[in-house]
């Protein structure tokens, strides 16, 4: 890879900052990551996301948030390999599947269930609210299934090549798997199938160590973990020892 000049400030375990490090990895673009979760980031982390939320890109003088406005502008400025398809009319149904990702299995996989079994205890200290646990996966996870079996191939990707779609859909159920969620390859087959599929590109693979280390390590371990496991670390972080709430504690 040519010299960093990219920083990616989020950790290895949020399924956002995973859509822009598999963007990147595609794209062959060197980069630096500050591994923090967003509770613990400081007011220089505010600053640049005022929602508090993860990722951030920096690159050089740029600095933007939001996983989607960072993957555009990726796939703008270093248009090697596009993650988008050709035509107009395919372009915007891989906007409306990485639109799908963002908010409704944000909205089910992480803050319903992911949530509820990982952050509230490792970094706030608090029981999971088991009726909101339970109707995710009664309903909710269900509810989102049943659609992708719908819509998603029976092999290969949603379109010709490997797209942002892609991408932005297998990166929510990589955090399912943390918490020991498997697709019933029985009841929905295309979904398995397909989800495997993109998990198992290069993209994913090269950070996937990463994932596993955090997924295993206490959260104050995980900068010198991953430090000491090879990662591409930062020399300096915008991470502090305390948690604050941010707008999406929950």
């Amino acid at each position: 890879m040519p010299t960093v000049t990219i920083r990616v400030i989020g950790s290895y375990l949020s399924p956002y900052v995973r859509k822009v490090l598999a963007c990147l990895e595609i794209k062959g673009i060197a980069y630096e990551i500050d591994p923090i979760v967003p509770f613990f980031g400081n007011d220089e982390f505010a600053r640049l996301s005022p929602l508090r939320r993860i990722p951030v890109l920096i690159d050089g003088g740029t600095a933007l948030s939001d996983s989607t406005v960072i993957c555009e502008y990726l796939n703008e400025k270093y248009p090697q390999i596009s993650l988008l398809p050709e035509s107009p009319e395919a372009r915007s149904r891989a906007r409306w599947f990485e639109e799908y990702a963002d908010s409704r299995l944000g909205e089910v996989f992480v803050w319903h269930f992911f949530n509820q079994l990982v952050i509230k205890k490792f970094v706030w200290g608090a029981a999971p609210d088991h009726t909101v646990l339970e109707k995710a996966q009664r309903e909710e996870i269900p509810q989102i299934l049943d659609y992708l079996e719908g819509v998603l191939p029976e092999v290969g990707f949603l379109f010709a090549s490997l797209s942002i779609a892609d991408i932005a859909l297998a990166s929510f159920f990589r955090n399912a798997a943390f918490v020991r969620f498997e697709v019933d390859a029985t009841r929905w087959p295309r979904t398995a199938g397909y989800v495997s599929r993109v998990l198992a590109t290069d993209g994913f693979m090269r950070i996937r160590q990463y994932e596993e280390l955090c997924i295993r390590t206490a959260l104050p371990e995980h900068r010198s973990a991953l430090l000491a496991a090879g990662a591409p670390i930062a020399g300096t972080t915008l991470g502090t020892d305390t948690p604050r709430p941010g707008f999406f504690t929950v």
